[in-house]
């Protein structure tokens, strides 16, 4: 199944769950706490969604009176609405912030912080791109950096690539067209802090993207595009990546030991310059006061529940990992 029919699905998935229990009214019918039908709402990032939608859809049919919603707006407008107390989890795909961590203070959410998976951020163009096999991070900031606003051809970034000591500079004669998230979304976090903010501070420059690229905080929106244009350029979470291999290309990745291609094991070990943590945070005092919510977070934690990473397309933490992620929750509750 494609990514954007996957996503669709786990979105009609979603409203169907909270059909189910809003209409429940049985004197029978009882939540996994108990005492009637039950909602959970995740919302945060994209890139977790589809782990989050997997888990809530096996939680459901096994707890018919818990209806768990999973939304995708972002990661920094899930910590929106979890620090509003509007929602029980929220998905993250880079840790939160000092800012929202004190904007949850301030409204006297208590949180529990949990890594579920291994992702890797993922550089791609149209398979019809074969001029650009590995870009390193000075590469990478030419292009799309502060100071590439404006470069509407890849070669136009050629000089300063030269200059930061890109080693694939200079790049091909041949338009360039960007796609990739926006500011609301933990993957433009965490693209920024890899690979623009060392350099933009030392040049004096905003740790920012360039404002001129088309952004999306539709995956599915990106990897069209991507794959739409033969002189591509963006990225994306790596299990979008692996749904369309057949359309799109990894561009490699030089991090100072040689070009790396994304992949399960890269991720895993750490090779691959962009891997990252995925995580999801839980209203721990909304948790002691809703069993539902408490199981529902038991499950996820689960060999059972964390197979939704693999099966999304992401990369298993190891066991001692794992481990220290159910310690966490333990810890908390």
């Amino acid at each position: 199944m494609s990514t954007s029919k996957r996503l669709h699905f786990a979105l009609a998935l979603a409203l169907a769950l909270v059909v189910a229990a809003c209409g429940g009214g049985d004197d029978d019918a009882g939540s996994s706490g108990g005492g009637g039908s039950t909602t959970l709402t995740i919302s945060g990032s994209s890139t977790v969604e589809p782990i989050s939608a997997r888990v809530g859809e096996a939680f459901n049919a096994a707890n018919p009176d818990v209806g768990v919603t999973v939304e995708g707006p972002g990661t920094g407008d899930g910590f929106k609405r979890f620090c509003a107390g509007e929602t029980e989890v929220s998905d993250a795909s880079r840790p939160i912030k000092d800012s929202e961590a004190a904007s949850c203070a301030e409204a006297g959410i208590n949180y529990v912080e949990l890594k579920v998976a291994f992702d890797g951020l993922t550089v791609m163009t149209s398979p019809e791109n074969t001029a650009v096999a590995c870009l390193d991070f000075a590469d990478m900031y030419a292009l799309i950096g502060p100071e590439s606003e404006g470069f509407n051809n890849w070669n136009d970034a050629s000089a300063l690539g030269a200059e930061l000591g890109g080693t694939h500079s200079p790049y091909p004669d041949a338009p360039l067209v960007i796609t990739a998230p926006g500011e609301e979304s933990g993957t433009y976090d965490t693209f920024v802090e890899f690979v623009i903010e060392d350099v933009a501070e030392e040049r004096g420059q905003d740790a920012a993207a360039r404002a001129d690229y088309q952004a999306s905080a539709n995956d599915n929106v990106i990897v069209e595009n991507i794959a739409g244009n033969p002189t591509s350029l963006g990225w994306v979470g790596y299990a979008f990546y692996v749904e369309n291999a057949d359309t799109l290309r990894a561009i490699d990745i030089e991090g100072g030991e040689g070009c790396v291609t994304p992949s399960d094991a890269s991720i895993a070990d750490g090779s691959y310059p962009l891997a990252r943590a995925l995580y999801i945070y839980v209203n721990t005092d909304m948790a002691a006061e809703n069993q539902a919510l408490a199981d529902f977070i038991d499950y996820y934690l689960s060999d059972e529940g964390l197979a939704s990473v693999a099966a999304a397309g992401y990369v298993d933490l190891p066991a001692a990992e794992i481990e220290a992620t159910r310690t966490a929750w333990e810890s908390s509750r």
